[in-house]
């Protein structure tokens, strides 16, 4: 049986590209890695956030659709986005978003203390202390190591079929499971990051996919063979499975579990730094080769975006 170490990024739908960056570079202290298109879509940004290397396991992607229509958070799909924070950053965090007016509430499960809130465009996100994981060397503001987000903790799982989605958890993706309480199951990878998966058993009702709604979870592939075995062994286990997309910072395969939510397997390598400077991440709109002679028609379409500090 094959095993992920965990996540490997998460990808999502929100508003106005601004807003977005405001809210997970300003707010958050993420560092913006990636600045480039939606391959699909090319007249809408593909936006990467995560630490400051752009490590798997750290970002998270967006799809900002100024005008288009409100999702709805439900089943088959990831609910809760976990952010992992260093033992003792809570109360840094608590004050930082009573000073930007963000609201809060502190949920226990699991015997860990998490800080639930949205970004403004009605993502759910949640702050967990973890002891587990690099700390993220970004410094933003005030943001220091100390507090700095450190990637993912987890996510928690909406489906339509539970005992289907633990069974890809278990059998496919080869997570341990680990115990319950009250409607959650919860799962466990080997890395040190993104690592912990909540699936809640009972009905979230069904989900609709828009503005603040994710749109896919990716698992990490360690390099491109390891992505073929996932290939192989992802469609002999039944499911069907997509022909390999580069996506320029990774390859990824697609497929989608009986409870609906849409899983990518995504390579490590080769990363963000490829096409800029460990130091000049983000700074720079990156296209893929066969946009590039539509550089000057994409820049006048694309809002312009920065970022900036905001005062609490």
């Amino acid at each position: 049986m094959k095993r992920t170490a965990g996540i490997h990024h998460i990808s999502a739908i929100v508003g106005h590209p601004q807003e977005n960056v405001d809210f997970y570079a300003s707010i958050l202290g993420l560092r913006l890695v990636k600045k480039t298109i939606n391959f699909d879509d090319p007249g809408t940004y593909h936006l990467y956030f995560g630490n400051k290397e752009g490590k798997p396991g750290t970002i998270i992607t967006f799809f900002p659709w100024t005008n288009a229509f409100p999702g709805k958070i439900g089943d088959g799909q990831v609910g809760v986005t976990s952010y992992a924070i260093p033992l003792g950053a809570m109360d840094f965090w608590q004050e930082r978003f009573r000073g930007f007016g963000i609201q809060f509430t502190m949920e226990k499960r699991f015997r860990e203390t998490y800080l639930r809130f949205k970004d403004p465009h009605g993502l759910q996100l949640e702050l967990v202390e973890r002891e587990n994981g690099d700390r993220n060397n970004w410094t933003f503001g005030n943001i220091t190591p100390e507090a700095a987000i450190k990637g993912f903790a987890g996510a928690t799982l909406f489906s339509s079929q539970p005992e289907k989605t633990a069974q890809v958890l278990e059998e496919i993706m080869g997570l341990e499971r680990m115990e319950e309480e009250e409607d959650l199951i919860r799962f466990r990878s080997f890395g040190d990051i993104g690592n912990m998966i909540d699936l809640k058993t009972t009905s979230a009702g069904r989900g609709q996919m828009g503005v603040g709604t994710v749109h896919h979870i990716a698992w990490r592939a360690e390099n491109d063979a390891d992505q073929l075995d996932w290939q192989t062994y992802v469609r002999e286990s039944g499911y069907s499975v997509t022909a390999v997309k580069d996506r320029n910072y990774f390859n990824a395969i697609y497929f989608k579990e009986h409870g609906n939510i849409l899983f990518e397997i995504a390579t490590d390598p080769p990363g963000f730094s490829h096409d800029e400077s460990l130091a000049t991440l983000g700074a720079a709109l990156k296209l893929p080769e066969q946009y590039e002679i539509y550089r000057g028609k994409l820049e006048k379409t694309l809002f312009p975006i920065k970022i900036r500090g905001l005062d609490q």
